[in-house]
Protein backbone atom coordinates (compact mmCIF):
# COMPACT_ATOMS: atom_id res chain seq x y z
CA UNK A 1 0.00 0.00 0.00
CA UNK A 2 1.23 3.50 -1.66
CA UNK A 3 2.16 5.94 1.22
CA UNK A 4 -1.42 8.17 1.76
CA UNK A 5 -3.66 5.50 -0.07
CA UNK A 6 -7.06 5.06 1.19
CA UNK A 7 -8.97 2.25 1.80
CA UNK A 8 -11.24 2.66 -1.68
CA UNK A 9 -7.63 2.99 -3.78
CA UNK A 10 -6.40 -0.23 -2.11
CA UNK A 11 -9.71 -1.72 -2.64
CA UNK A 12 -9.41 -0.32 -6.30
CA UNK A 13 -6.27 -2.09 -6.29
CA UNK A 14 -7.53 -5.71 -5.39
CA UNK A 15 -9.42 -5.25 -8.13
CA UNK A 16 -7.38 -4.33 -11.00
CA UNK A 17 -3.99 -6.20 -12.72
CA UNK A 18 -2.92 -2.71 -14.33
CA UNK A 19 -3.84 1.04 -15.00
CA UNK A 20 -3.28 2.93 -17.97
CA UNK A 21 -0.20 5.74 -18.39
CA UNK A 22 -2.14 7.73 -20.28
CA UNK A 23 -6.34 8.49 -19.77
CA UNK A 24 -7.55 10.49 -22.49
CA UNK A 25 -11.47 11.93 -21.55
CA UNK A 26 -14.27 13.41 -23.61
CA UNK A 27 -16.30 14.97 -20.67
CA UNK A 28 -19.19 15.26 -22.64
CA UNK A 29 -22.70 16.46 -21.30
CA UNK A 30 -22.38 19.43 -19.65
CA UNK A 31 -25.24 21.47 -21.61
CA UNK A 32 -27.97 18.46 -21.41
CA UNK A 33 -26.59 18.24 -17.36
CA UNK A 34 -27.80 21.92 -17.06
CA UNK A 35 -30.90 22.22 -19.10
CA UNK A 36 -32.29 19.19 -17.19
CA UNK A 37 -31.97 21.21 -14.17
CA UNK A 38 -33.43 24.35 -16.18
CA UNK A 39 -30.32 25.96 -15.96
CA UNK A 40 -27.88 28.02 -18.49
CA UNK A 41 -25.83 25.97 -20.59
CA UNK A 42 -22.72 28.16 -19.04
CA UNK A 43 -23.51 26.60 -15.46
CA UNK A 44 -23.34 23.29 -17.05
CA UNK A 45 -19.60 24.23 -18.39
CA UNK A 46 -19.05 25.82 -14.61
CA UNK A 47 -19.67 22.01 -13.00
CA UNK A 48 -17.55 20.13 -15.61
CA UNK A 49 -14.79 22.15 -14.79
CA UNK A 50 -15.11 21.74 -11.39
CA UNK A 51 -15.19 18.97 -11.68
CA UNK A 52 -12.24 18.15 -13.65
CA UNK A 53 -10.09 19.32 -10.74
CA UNK A 54 -11.15 16.76 -7.86
CA UNK A 55 -10.90 13.64 -11.01
CA UNK A 56 -7.30 15.06 -12.18
CA UNK A 57 -6.70 14.80 -8.04
CA UNK A 58 -8.10 11.87 -7.67
CA UNK A 59 -5.92 10.20 -10.81
CA UNK A 60 -3.10 11.67 -9.06
CA UNK A 61 -3.44 9.80 -6.52
CA UNK A 62 -3.59 6.84 -8.13
CA UNK A 63 -0.31 7.29 -10.03
CA UNK A 64 -1.82 7.71 -13.16
CA UNK A 65 0.72 9.33 -15.13
CA UNK A 66 -0.62 11.12 -18.11
CA UNK A 67 -4.28 12.58 -18.41
CA UNK A 68 -5.72 14.77 -21.11
CA UNK A 69 -8.76 16.56 -21.17
CA UNK A 70 -10.77 17.94 -24.28
CA UNK A 71 -11.97 20.81 -23.57
CA UNK A 72 -12.10 22.86 -26.76
CA UNK A 73 -12.39 21.69 -29.86
CA UNK A 74 -11.64 24.06 -33.22
CA UNK A 75 -14.88 22.68 -34.47
CA UNK A 76 -16.30 24.76 -31.33
CA UNK A 77 -15.65 28.00 -32.66
CA UNK A 78 -19.28 27.50 -33.98
CA UNK A 79 -20.98 27.57 -31.13
CA UNK A 80 -22.82 30.80 -29.97
CA UNK A 81 -20.37 33.63 -28.88
CA UNK A 82 -21.73 34.47 -25.78
CA UNK A 83 -20.69 30.91 -24.96
CA UNK A 84 -17.90 30.68 -25.81
CA UNK A 85 -16.86 33.81 -23.99
CA UNK A 86 -18.39 32.67 -21.38
CA UNK A 87 -16.29 29.14 -21.25
CA UNK A 88 -13.06 30.79 -21.99
CA UNK A 89 -13.98 33.06 -18.74
CA UNK A 90 -14.80 29.45 -16.93
CA UNK A 91 -11.66 27.96 -17.93
CA UNK A 92 -9.28 31.13 -16.68
CA UNK A 93 -11.13 31.26 -13.84
CA UNK A 94 -10.42 27.83 -12.74
CA UNK A 95 -6.89 27.69 -14.09
CA UNK A 96 -6.54 30.56 -11.47
CA UNK A 97 -8.06 28.79 -8.86
CA UNK A 98 -6.99 25.05 -9.11
CA UNK A 99 -3.52 25.23 -10.64
CA UNK A 100 -1.47 26.35 -7.33
CA UNK A 101 -3.51 23.63 -5.72
CA UNK A 102 -2.65 20.87 -8.55
CA UNK A 103 0.83 22.67 -7.99
CA UNK A 104 1.21 21.51 -4.42
CA UNK A 105 0.06 18.11 -5.36
CA UNK A 106 3.13 17.49 -7.88
CA UNK A 107 0.22 18.01 -10.89
CA UNK A 108 2.15 19.50 -14.57
CA UNK A 109 0.27 21.43 -16.70
CA UNK A 110 0.51 21.36 -20.74
CA UNK A 111 -1.74 22.89 -23.45
CA UNK A 112 -2.51 21.10 -26.92
CA UNK A 113 -3.84 22.69 -29.38
CA UNK A 114 -3.70 26.32 -31.21
CA UNK A 115 -2.70 28.36 -28.10
CA UNK A 116 -2.07 32.17 -30.47
CA UNK A 117 -5.86 31.36 -31.70
CA UNK A 118 -7.30 32.32 -28.39
CA UNK A 119 -7.42 35.35 -26.15
CA UNK A 120 -4.74 37.14 -25.12
CA UNK A 121 -5.72 36.67 -21.44
CA UNK A 122 -6.18 33.49 -21.41
CA UNK A 123 -2.63 32.36 -23.59
CA UNK A 124 -1.12 34.50 -20.56
CA UNK A 125 -2.96 32.26 -17.61
CA UNK A 126 -2.41 29.00 -19.72
CA UNK A 127 1.21 29.62 -19.92
CA UNK A 128 1.74 31.19 -16.51
CA UNK A 129 -0.23 27.64 -15.45
CA UNK A 130 2.51 25.62 -17.50
CA UNK A 131 5.30 27.52 -16.71
CA UNK A 132 4.90 27.04 -12.90
CA UNK A 133 4.04 23.62 -12.98
CA UNK A 134 7.11 22.71 -15.56
CA UNK A 135 9.10 21.10 -13.22
CA UNK A 136 6.59 18.79 -11.21
CA UNK A 137 7.00 14.79 -11.74
CA UNK A 138 3.61 13.75 -10.72
CA UNK A 139 0.48 13.45 -12.97
CA UNK A 140 0.98 15.24 -16.47
CA UNK A 141 -2.03 17.20 -17.42
CA UNK A 142 -3.00 17.94 -20.68
CA UNK A 143 -5.76 20.55 -21.54
CA UNK A 144 -6.71 20.40 -25.29
CA UNK A 145 -7.81 23.60 -25.34
CA UNK A 146 -8.59 24.90 -29.10
CA UNK A 147 -7.47 21.37 -30.17
CA UNK A 148 -8.81 19.13 -33.46
CA UNK A 149 -7.10 15.87 -34.72
CA UNK A 150 -6.71 16.70 -38.14
CA UNK A 151 -5.52 20.25 -37.44
CA UNK A 152 -2.87 18.92 -34.84
CA UNK A 153 -1.57 16.17 -37.99
CA UNK A 154 -1.82 19.66 -40.46
CA UNK A 155 0.18 21.75 -38.32
CA UNK A 156 3.07 18.11 -37.86
CA UNK A 157 3.03 18.39 -41.63
CA UNK A 158 3.67 21.85 -41.79
CA UNK A 159 6.10 21.91 -39.46
CA UNK A 160 7.98 18.85 -41.12
CA UNK A 161 8.08 20.52 -44.65
CA UNK A 162 9.31 23.97 -42.93
CA UNK A 163 12.26 22.09 -42.06
CA UNK A 164 13.18 20.66 -44.78
CA UNK A 165 13.22 17.59 -44.18
CA UNK A 166 13.81 14.69 -46.86
CA UNK A 167 10.74 12.37 -47.36
CA UNK A 168 13.27 9.24 -46.88
CA UNK A 169 13.53 10.35 -43.00
CA UNK A 170 10.13 10.25 -42.13
CA UNK A 171 8.28 7.49 -40.42
CA UNK A 172 5.95 7.23 -37.51
CA UNK A 173 8.15 7.67 -34.56
CA UNK A 174 9.47 11.16 -36.34
CA UNK A 175 5.86 12.10 -37.34
CA UNK A 176 5.25 11.52 -33.57
CA UNK A 177 7.93 13.97 -32.40
CA UNK A 178 5.99 16.56 -34.49
CA UNK A 179 2.63 16.60 -32.93
CA UNK A 180 1.51 18.28 -29.96
CA UNK A 181 2.12 15.24 -27.87
CA UNK A 182 5.47 14.98 -28.92
CA UNK A 183 6.87 12.90 -25.81
CA UNK A 184 3.99 12.09 -24.19
CA UNK A 185 2.73 7.72 -24.99
CA UNK A 186 -0.26 7.52 -26.79
CA UNK A 187 -3.47 7.00 -25.02
CA UNK A 188 -3.78 3.95 -23.05
CA UNK A 189 -7.46 4.16 -21.79
CA UNK A 190 -10.42 7.15 -23.69
CA UNK A 191 -13.40 7.73 -21.80
CA UNK A 192 -16.45 9.65 -22.98
CA UNK A 193 -18.94 10.62 -20.87
CA UNK A 194 -22.80 12.01 -22.46
CA UNK A 195 -24.02 8.25 -24.29
CA UNK A 196 -21.93 9.66 -27.07
CA UNK A 197 -20.08 7.02 -28.92
CA UNK A 198 -17.60 9.28 -31.15
CA UNK A 199 -14.05 10.59 -31.26
CA UNK A 200 -14.97 13.85 -32.23
CA UNK A 201 -11.71 14.76 -34.29
CA UNK A 202 -9.81 13.93 -30.65
CA UNK A 203 -6.31 12.88 -30.80
CA UNK A 204 -7.22 10.65 -33.89
CA UNK A 205 -3.05 9.22 -34.12
CA UNK A 206 -2.46 8.75 -30.53
CA UNK A 207 -5.80 6.81 -29.89
CA UNK A 208 -5.07 4.14 -33.03
CA UNK A 209 -4.60 1.32 -30.63
CA UNK A 210 -6.59 2.74 -27.24
CA UNK A 211 -9.23 0.93 -25.30
CA UNK A 212 -12.34 2.91 -25.12
CA UNK A 213 -14.98 3.20 -22.30
CA UNK A 214 -18.40 5.36 -23.05
CA UNK A 215 -21.02 5.99 -20.11
CA UNK A 216 -24.29 7.68 -20.25
CA UNK A 217 -23.23 9.28 -17.02
CA UNK A 218 -23.09 13.08 -17.58
CA UNK A 219 -19.72 14.84 -17.53
CA UNK A 220 -20.83 16.45 -13.93
CA UNK A 221 -22.32 13.61 -12.67
CA UNK A 222 -19.19 11.59 -13.17
CA UNK A 223 -17.59 10.41 -9.52
CA UNK A 224 -14.87 8.79 -8.59
CA UNK A 225 -16.91 5.34 -9.12
CA UNK A 226 -17.33 6.16 -12.23
CA UNK A 227 -13.59 6.67 -13.27
CA UNK A 228 -13.33 3.41 -11.13
CA UNK A 229 -15.75 1.39 -13.41
CA UNK A 230 -13.95 2.43 -16.29
CA UNK A 231 -10.36 1.55 -14.90
CA UNK A 232 -11.61 -1.82 -13.86
CA UNK A 233 -13.04 -2.24 -17.90
CA UNK A 234 -9.62 -1.77 -19.07
CA UNK A 235 -7.49 -3.92 -16.97
CA UNK A 236 -10.11 -6.89 -17.94
CA UNK A 237 -9.69 -5.94 -21.72
CA UNK A 238 -6.73 -8.08 -23.93
CA UNK A 239 -4.24 -5.68 -25.33
CA UNK A 240 -3.04 -7.40 -28.34
CA UNK A 241 -1.83 -4.50 -30.58
CA UNK A 242 -2.59 -6.59 -33.86
CA UNK A 243 -1.34 -9.67 -32.97
CA UNK A 244 -3.04 -12.71 -32.63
Amino acid sequence: MCPGETGMMKSLRQKINRLPVHIAIVPDGNGRWAEKRGLPRLAGHQAGVKKMRSLVEYLNDLQIKYVTLYGFSTENWGRPREEIEGLFRILEERINQDVPKLHQKGVKVLHLGRLGELPNWLQKSIQHAEERTRDNAGLTLCLAFNYGGHVEIVDAVRRIVAEGIPPEKIDEKLFGEYLYTAGIPDVDLLIRTGDEWRLSNFLLWQTAYSEYYFTEVLWPDFTKEDMDKALIAFSQRERRFGAL
